[in-house]
C-alpha cells in the first residue's frame, strides 16, 4: 500500500526533505488539476485550488464560518465596513509574508476582472479594499450583503496567491506558479498523467499526517475502480460520476476496504432551454417533468444510494422548504401536456409531431461522468415512451461547460454548488451567462422577476422580506417547469482501511486531504 512506502525513506534517506519521511497517498481524479489560479475556473479543479489556497474565514457544517487567515472582524453598523485582523506570521510557501497588502493585491486582481466573477454577487457588492496596516484589512461594500461572510470563505476567487506570481500584476490572463499559504505545494504535474501535492513545510496550522498526495490522471471509471482493486490507488472521494454505483455497492459488501456516503450536499437537475424549441414550450418542460421515473431511475442506475429530488433544493438547504407541489412521475399527465400543446403521435409513428417537426431534443452530458451517460440513457427511454426524441452528447467536460455558458442545449445536466454556496450563490450566479441557468431561463416570462428578486433578497437586511423573497423565487422557478430536478446526491469515499474514517468536508467540492490520518502515521 502506498502510504506504508515512506518506511524505508524514513531509515535510509533521513536528509530528503520532511514530507519524504511521511506516509503517501495515491488518488484518481478524471483530469489533471490544472494550473491553479485561485482566481479562476475550469480548468483548475476545485478541490486542488483549496489545498493550495486559503481563505480569510473557513466555512463550517453548521453553516457558520470560524477565523482562518483572519483572526477576528469587526463591522460598521451600517454592515457596509469590515476590518479583519490578519493572522500573524503566515506565509507563503515561497516563503513571502501573507499580509494585509498582499489580500489587498489578490482582491485587486480579482476585481479588475470583475465581469468573470459577476456570478458571485459579492464580486458586485465590493466597492474598496485597503491594508490600513500590515495586519488590518479593511473591504467597504455597496450595502449591507449578508452572505458576505459565507462569499468569503468560498474555494474561489477570494483566496490568496503570493504577488509575486502574478504575470503583469494581474492574474485573469494567467498566473507563473500557484504559490499559496495552504496545508499542500504543487510539486510536479504531467498533463494526463499525474499531479503531484507535497505537504507545505512552511505552513503556519497543523501540519498533515501525510507528506505527499499522487493524483493520477484516470478518466475512466471503470478504468479507476480496477486501480483501486489492484491497489494502485488508496482513495477515492467525491461525488457519484466518481465509480459506477454497482461498483460501489460491490466495494461497500467487501470487508477489506471501507465505503462511505455522506449526508445529501446537491441536487442533480436537468436544465431545461426556455430560449429553444421545443423546450421553449411551457408545456413541453412541464411534461419532461412528468415523464422521467426518477424512484427507478435511483433504484436502478444509482443502486438507492441517491433520494428522489422534487424540486431545486432539497428542503434541508436555507430558506428552500416552501411546500412547492412535486411532479410525481405521471407518463400519462405528460402525454396529455404534450397533446394539448398540439404535439400529436402520426399513425405508425412513435416520435411526435408538431406542423410536420418531430419532438426532437438534445441532452448534454459529460462524456466521461459514468454516471451522467447511465442516467442519460435511463432518461432518454423514459422520454421516447412519451414520443419524444432525445439524441445523447457527450462531450469533454470544458466543451459541455462552453454549452452551458453559450446556450448550445435542449437539456443539459445540471447541479446546486452544495453548502455554502445554496441557496443564495447558486441563485445569484442565475443573473449573468458563466452557467447553464442563465441560459436556460433567459426566456422565461419572468425571468426579469427573477433576477430582480435575487438581487433584493441578497441585500435586505429583514429576515423576514428575505424569506418571502426566496419563496417567491423558488415558486416562480417551480412553476416555470425551467429544472427537472433528478436526485439529492452524496459524497462518496472508497478507501483502504489503514486510512481510518475519511472526513467528509463541509464544502461539497473539497477534500480535507489535510485531515486524513493513515494508521501507520499515528
Amino acid at each position: 500500500m502506498s502510504f506504508f512506502r515512506h518506511a524505508s525513506a524514513l531509515l535510509l534517506c533521513a536528509s530528503f526533505a520532511a514530507w519524504a519521511a511521511l506516509p503517501t497517498l495515491t488518488t484518481a481524479w478524471p483530469v489533471n488539476v490544472g494550473p491553479l489560479n485561485p482566481h479562476l475556473y475550469t480548468p483548475n479543479q476545485m478541490f486542488a485550488q483549496s489545498m493550495v489556497y486559503e481563505p480569510l474565514v473557513k466555512y463550517q457544517a453548521d453553516g457558520s464560518v470560524k477565523p482562518w487567515l483572519a483572526t477576528h472582524w469587526t463591522h460598521s453598523e451600517d454592515g457596509k465596513t469590515w476590518v479583519f485582523t490578519l493572522r500573524d506570521g503566515v506565509l507563503f510557501s515561497n516563503g513571502e509574508p501573507f499580509n494585509a497588502q498582499a489580500a489587498a493585491e489578490n482582491f485587486r486582481a480579482v476585481l479588475e476582472n470583475r465581469q468573470r466573477h459577476a456570478w458571485l454577487e459579492l464580486v458586485n457588492q465590493i466597492t474598496d479594499v485597503k491594508a490600513l496596516s500590515p495586519s488590518q484589512l479593511q473591504i467597504t461594500l455597496k450595502s449591507a450583503y449578508y452572505p458576505f461572510l459565507q462569499e468569503l470563505s468560498l474555494p474561489r476567487p477570494f483566496r490568496f496567491i503570493a504577488p509575486s506570481q502574478f504575470k503583469n500584476q494581474q492574474t485573469m490572463n494567467g498566473i507563473i506558479a500557484p504559490i499559496g499559504t495552504g496545508p499542500w505545494v504543487l510539486q510536479e504535474s504531467r498533463l494526463n498523467q499525474y499531479d503531484v501535492m507535497v505537504r507545505n513545510e512552511r505552513y503556519w496550522g497543523e501540519k498533515p499526517a501525510i507528506g505527499k498526495i499522487v493524483i493520477k490522471v484516470i478518466p475512466d471509471a471503470t478504468s479507476r475502480a480496477v486501480a483501486f482493486e489492484t491497489g494502485d490507488i488508496d482513495l477515492l472521494y467525491g461525488n457519484e460520476g466518481l465509480l459506477t454505483l454497482d461498483t460501489f455497492a460491490r466495494f461497500s459488501h467487501n470487508p477489506a476496504w471501507r465505503t462511505q456516503l455522506s449526508a445529501p450536499v446537491e441536487t442533480v437537475m436537468l436544465a431545461l432551454n426556455s430560449t429553444r424549441a421545443p423546450t421553449s414550450e411551457q408545456a413541453v418542460r412541464e411534461a419532461l417533468n412528468y415523464a422521467v421515473d426518477k424512484k427507478t431511475l435511483i433504484d436502478g442506475a444509482l443502486y438507492g444510494t441517491q433520494q428522489v429530488a422534487d424540486t431545486l433544493f432539497a428542503p434541508t438547504v436555507p430558506y428552500a422548504s416552501v411546500g412547492l407541489q412535486p411532479r410525481s412521475y405521471s407518463p400519462d399527465r405528460a402525454r396529455a401536456l404534450l397533446e394539448n400543446a398540439g404535439w400529436t403521435l402520426p399513425a405508425g409513428k412513435t416520435i411526435r409531431e408538431k406542423a410536420g417537426q418531430p419532438l426532437h431534443i438534445e441532452l448534454a452530458f459529460i462524456g466521461t461522468d459514468a454516471l451522467s451517460k447511465s442516467m442519460a440513457e435511463i432518461i432518454q427511454a423514459n422520454l421516447r415512451q412519451v414520443g419524444v426524441e432525445v439524441a445523447l452528447v457527450g462531450e469533454e467536460e470544458s466543451s459541455i461547460y462552453a454549452r452551458q455558458r453559450d446556450g448550445r442545449f435542449g437539456m443539459i445536466f445540471n447541479r446546486s454548488w452544495g453548502a455554502p454556496y445554496d441557496p443564495h450563490a447558486f441563485m445569484s450566479s442565475m443573473r449573468v451567462p458563466s452557467h447553464a441557468d442563465y441560459k436556460a431561463q433567459r426566456g422565461l416570462a419572468d425571468k426579469a422577476i427573477i433576477d430582480r428578486e435575487i438581487g433584493e433578497v441578497l441585500t435586505t437586511r429583514d429576515e423576514h422580506a428575505r424569506q418571502a423573497l426566496y419563496r417567491d423565487i423558488l415558486t416562480r422557478l417551480h412553476n416555470d417547469a425551467v429544472y427537472l430536478p433528478i436526485s439529492y446526491v452524496s459524497t462518496m469515499v472508497v478507501a483502504k482501511p489503514e486510512l481510518g474514517v475519511i472526513p467528509f468536508a463541509p464544502i461539497a467540492s473539497e477534500i480535507p486531504f489535510d485531515q486524513i490520518a493513515p494508521e501507520a502515521a499515528q
